[in-house]
């Protein structure tokens, strides 16, 4: 939240699992058309939230599979846990706030004492969160009977149902709503309080965000039986929250359109990107429009190979110089040149290219320097890597777009090196 120095232009607080991540979409389009969205136009003046019920361990394994952003906070294992930034530092004043009237033990002991619980993984039990499995016919008896339990060994606790079948036992202060109005009073308290905020959600344990004053919110398309129903019976009046027609992120990105909290049209759905002009220049939008076109290029979606070489090689400085990420340098309009190589190589192959935390730094009057990473992602297979451009308006008009005089890759720590024949910008 440092990077900030007012308050967010807009604040998505957003499930992951069936909702920014729609696992029935092999190719995870409506992620990579967030993606490309919130890259261009969001992520320099916003804040980007994950809310899962999953814990740190199965949140890391899902980036790994999945083309995913990184966002400035993390909330995990329903409303528990609360880290900032790359190195997902905890809020130890949240964890003391949980820990009032809570006794993971005595939570142990009473669980214990019913059949119907089946124990999640030990990934999944956490400090502050106990989880089980219960079949939907038996939660409501279950969930009655151990509240009443707990409530008489001294605890105050809640116990969350969602998926038809999972069942979490948390501290009272805890759970997603709650976690999201801890960031409220935090960010309101340094002076950077989201202009808007929308949340968004799929099950029974995202009701809470909906609940939280002057939050709009969005349940995704897909949206769980017991999330409608808790809509129908809490919150049908109410003109800030609202049903999608789109699955998952689609669904996330119309209710940006919906709620008009800013610009909802992202460069994926932009058939032609060389007539995508701008009236000012934008060094974010440039570079994700940038590498888009080459995912379009290596799927063997270009339809004039010729002109979208000269367009590419158009934009980039005749002395500009490529670093390859194993050390190799070339000049950009060399790159350019041995991209008749790979045209068409990666086609139906579920290829695709993200950029994630796309940061410009304007150093002069003509001048940004562009630093973000860089995603390929062919099949189940990730590749990345950290990446500086130097962009120049120096001599060209917005409707041009920026020359690209200079671009520096270096591997991510724990990705799979590519070989300098197959990985190209």
């Amino acid at each position: 939240m440092d990077r900030l120095t007012s308050s967010p232009r807009l604040m998505i607080v957003s499930d992951l699992d069936h909702t920014m991540v729609d696992h029935h979409d092999p190719e995870n389009l409506s992620i990579l058309r967030f993606n490309a969205l919130w890259e261009a136009k969001y992520r320099h003046d916003s804040l980007l939230v994950f809310s899962t019920g999953r814990s740190p361990v199965l949140y890391k394994q899902l980036r790994k599979e999945k083309p995913m952003l990184t966002p400035d906070i993390t909330i995990m294992s329903v409303g528990t846990e609360i880290t900032y930034g790359n190195d997902m530092v905890p809020d130890e004043g949240w964890v003391e706030f949980l820990n009032q009237k809570w006794d993971k033990n005595i939570v142990s002991e009473e669980t214990s004492k019913f059949s119907e619980l089946t124990l999640q993984s030990e990934t999944e039990q956490r400090q502050h969160k106990a989880s089980f499995y219960v079949e939907k016919a038996k939660a409501q008896e279950v969930m009655k009977s151990l509240s009443e339990r707990l409530v008489q060994r001294g605890l105050d606790v809640k116990i969350i149902y969602s998926g038809g079948m999972d069942l979490d036992i948390l501290p009272q202060g805890a759970g997603k709503g709650q976690a999201l109005a801890y960031l409220h009073k935090k960010l309101k308290e340094a002076g950077k309080l989201p202009k808007n905020t929308l949340a968004c959600g799929d099950s029974g344990n995202d009701a809470e965000l909906f609940t939280i004053p002057d939050v709009h919110g969005v349940m995704v398309k897909n949206a769980q039986e017991e999330l409608l129903q808790w809509h129908a019976e809490n919150a049908k009046n109410n003109p800030k929250i609202i049903h999608a027609t789109e699955r998952c992120a689609a669904g996330i990105i119309e209710a940006i359109g919906h709620f008009k909290l800013g610009p909802n049209i992202s460069s994926r759905d932009v058939t032609d990107l060389s007539d995508a002009k701008l009236d000012h220049f934008d060094p974010a939008y440039e570079v994700v429009k940038f590498y888009l076109f080459f995912e379009r290029w290596r799927r063997a979606e270009v339809k004039n190979a010729e002109v979208f070489l000269s367009n590419l090689k158009s934009v980039c400085s005749p002395s500009g110089v490529f670093v390859h990420p194993s050390g190799f340098e070339q000049s950009l309009h060399d790159c350019i040149d041995k991209l008749k190589d790979c045209c068409g190589d990666k086609k139906d192959k579920r290829y695709h290219i993200w950029v994630d935390q796309v940061f410009p730094l304007q150093v002069d009057s003509d001048t940004w320097i562009v630093k973000f990473k860089k995603w390929e992602q062919t099949g189940e297979e990730q590749q990345g890597c950290l990446t500086t451009v130097i962009v120049s308006s120096k001599g060209v008009k917005p409707t041009e777009g920026l020359t690209w005089a200079h671009v520096h890759q270096t591997w991510i720590d724990g990705t799979t090196q590519n070989t300098r024949n197959d990985w190209f910008f």
